[in-house]
């Protein structure tokens, strides 16, 4: 009677354990879908908000709006062959339910500096972006403006109207970011330049905060400069329409 006793409570702490562990999968992937998702950062092309290595959780809840730092799916292919960056499947498991950061590069993070009908230009006399006419302080997080040597907002000249439905998107380390400035040239579908304007809806979400080294710990917000900047003034065109650039071999 003993030996059943012990055996009866053995499997119900064996039961619990295991409704425990189920519960907290089911939570940690719920929480990965609707809510929040951590990436690694793979590259330099948002330096120093992001460096290599960094995990940046993103928020699902709020919409993006222009001047946040977001994470989007390489739906346009600016990676290239998707196929080379697979991971095993043991990890992509993890991935899913939120145990693991997302290492895949089928997700790029940029800043969002044109949304849908924005006319944005580079440069004024002055050079510096404009963006429906008013010009764009980036000195908040272009890479090297902490120490007086700033990138320049792009190496090259472009005048563009972003399309219904897309984003234009621009890395904080701007002569090490290829980003929708160097895509302007590529036909998608059928639709000239518009492989420099990924769609909303690739979009997963904005940069939140900053997990991991711990010592690089931050939250996310959009910069005060983009509250200067006033809507677009015309409907967002159906195309895009790209009036300087689109010479991909400049990036």
């Amino acid at each position: 009677m003993a030996k059943e006793e012990r055996g009866g409570g053995l499997g119900g702490f064996l039961k619990e354990i295991t409704i425990v562990v189920v519960g907290a999968l089911i939570a940690s992937t719920l929480l990965r879908l609707l809510l929040i998702q951590v990436f690694s950062i793979p590259s330099r092309s948002m330096e120093e908000t992001l460096n290599v290595g960094d995990r940046v959780a993103v928020q699902k809840v709020q919409t993006f709006q222009r001047g946040d730092v977001v994470v989007f799916r390489d739906d346009l292919e600016w990676l290239g062959n998707p196929d080379m960056f697979g991971q095993e499947p043991w990890q992509d498991v993890l991935v899913f339910i939120g145990l693991m950061p997302d290492a895949s590069a089928n997700h790029l993070v940029k800043r969002v500096i044109g949304v849908e009908g924005d006319h944005v230009v580079c440069c004024d006399a002055d050079n510096r972006l404009t963006i429906n006419g008013t010009t764009l302080d980036e000195s908040a997080y272009l890479f090297g403006a902490s120490n007086g040597h700033a990138d320049q907002p792009s190496a090259f000249p472009f005048d563009v109207v972003v399309p219904k439905g897309s984003i234009f998107v621009l890395g904080d380390h701007r002569s090490a970011s290829a980003d929708s400035r160097c895509h302007l040239d590529e036909t998608i579908r059928g639709v000239e330049h518009a492989g420099g304007f990924p769609s909303t809806e690739s979009v997963v979400g904005a940069a939140a905060f900053t997990l991991f080294p711990f010592d690089r710990w931050r939250t996310f917000s959009t910069p005060e400069a983009f509250a200067a900047i006033p809507a677009a003034s015309s409907p967002a065109p159906e195309r895009p329409v790209v009036t300087v650039g689109g010479d991909g071999s400049a990036c």
